[in-house]
This record gives structure tokens, sequence and C-alpha cells, in this order.
């Protein structure tokens, strides 16, 4: 099932894979953030982070992510949230 995405604030999209050979977790992740059960959400091979409201904080946990071996673009993006309120924007795992 796609995962929703906020229209008003920045959303951290991850690669379930790269976040496990990271050896991540959801508790590291709230240490930066101190995220709701809401904004973190795992679906398929995709997890999602946020609406983050912070930009300061979303910088601090991108860096640390790449810290810990995750490549830009490639393992994590960022969604902007910054969107119309009248459009829904939803993702999910591509199955290629």
């Amino acid at each position: 099932m796609p995962l929703s995405l906020s229209h008003n604030a920045p959303t951290l999209l991850l690669r379930r894979q790269a976040f496990e050979q990271a050896a991540l977790t959801r508790e590291s992740i709230d240490s930066w953030l101190n995220l709701t059960p809401e904004e973190f959400r795992v679906e398929g091979g995709v997890i999602a982070v946020g609406p983050i409201y912070d930009e300061d904080a979303l910088g601090t946990l991108v860096a640390a992510l790449e810290e810990k071996g995750l490549v830009y673009f490639d393992d994590m993006i960022e969604m902007s949230g910054n969107l119309p309120d009248w459009l829904g924007v939803w993702v999910g795992e591509s199955k290629k």
C-alpha cells in the first residue's frame, strides 16, 4: 500500500534495505527527531520519516545517515512537502 506524503513539510524517504544494512533502528532516528508513530512508517521496501518541520534537524539527520554509509538519492531522498493542499502524493517501492 502506498504511503501518503505531507503537503506542508518535508518527508525523508529511505530504502529499507539500505537502512537495515547500516544497522539503523527506529530508535536511532528518534534520537534526532523524537517522532510520533505516524511520523515513521514502513511499507514494503520504503521507510517514510516525516513530516519533518525542523529543517536543521533534517539536515543533521541526512548528514548522519551519510556518515553511516547511505547515499543521497540512491538510498534516501527528501521530498520537499512544498505542495498545494489539493494534491495528494503517495510513494511506494518500484518493482523493477
